[in-house]
């Protein structure tokens, strides 16, 4: 009897310790599932985050390709530009020769002018002399400085050349020194244009230059005083222009 007692109760004790283990189990196969639970949501994550690099590294892919885009148009400009830049040094090169080919036609001819203009000063009406004269060396002196570019040379040039032709048109009076045979005459000229040149002292004898004889001439004061007394008033703005008589030179006939 006791013996029966003894297998029941360790029978009991059975019973109760298979659902222990039971219980251990199904908690470590819980304990597992909710590990690979979280390896599956960390693997998510992973994921996840791998898609969302994936996501800007396409999204700066396609900013780098609109970026290469433009440079490759930015560069296609450039490049026309340079090609242009290119085309423009190689005008302004024969352009430079050009000049050099024209400087060196230019000069002489420029020494031909001043020549010209010298011979025409000393053959014209001797009005201004020192004036004109100091002009034509002028010249003369600039065509030897080689800080004056042939432009700037021609243009002086054709400027004393505007000056003479300017005298032929215009009327003038100037106070002034006449040397007339070893003769002193302190007075004033009288100049209409190249027509005629008078010279009244002040004690107001007048002077005529004759063009055909280069010499000048006593004027009668009683018949041209008051004509040359209103061209000097209009001469110097003084009264406005009107007809005024003036003696004139009358040309040489052929032969004489």
């Amino acid at each position: 009897m006791t013996r029966w007692r003894h297998l029941a109760a360790c029978c009991a004790v059975g019973s109760l310790l298979l659902p222990v283990a039971a219980f251990a189990q199904i908690n470590t196969l819980l304990a597992q599932g909710e590990a690979r639970i979280n390896d599956g949501a960390q693997a998510q994550q992973r994921v996840d985050n791998l898609a969302d690099q994936a996501a800007a590294l396409l999204s700066e892919y396609r900013t780098e390709l609109k970026v290469i885009d433009g440079l490759g148009v930015y560069n296609d400009l450039l490049q026309r530009q340079i090609d242009n830049q290119e085309a423009e040094k190689e005008a302004l090169a024969d352009s430079m020769n050009k000049i050099a080919l024209i400087e060196r036609q230019i000069v002489p001819l420029m020494i031909s002018m001043i020549d010209r203009l010298d011979e025409f000063v000393e053959a014209d009406v001797p009005f201004l002399l020192k004036e004109r004269r100091d002009r034509v060396q002028k010249l003369r002196n600039l065509m030897e400085r080689s800080d004056v570019t042939a432009a700037e040379q021609f243009r002086r040039v054709l400027e004393a050349y505007s000056i003479e032709m300017d005298y032929g048109r215009t009327i003038e009076s100037y106070k002034a020194t006449l040397e007339n045979n070893g003769t002193s005459l302190e007075g004033e000229f009288l100049r209409f244009g190249r027509v005629s040149l008078v010279f009244r002292t002040v004690s107001g004898d007048m002077l005529v230059y004759n063009t055909n004889t280069g010499e000048y001439e006593d004027l009668p004061a009683s018949t041209y005083n008051t004509a040359i007394s209103q061209g000097l008033k209009v001469a110097k703005k003084q009264t406005a222009p009107d007809l005024v008589i003036m003696p004139v030179s009358a040309p040489e006939e052929a032969g004489e």
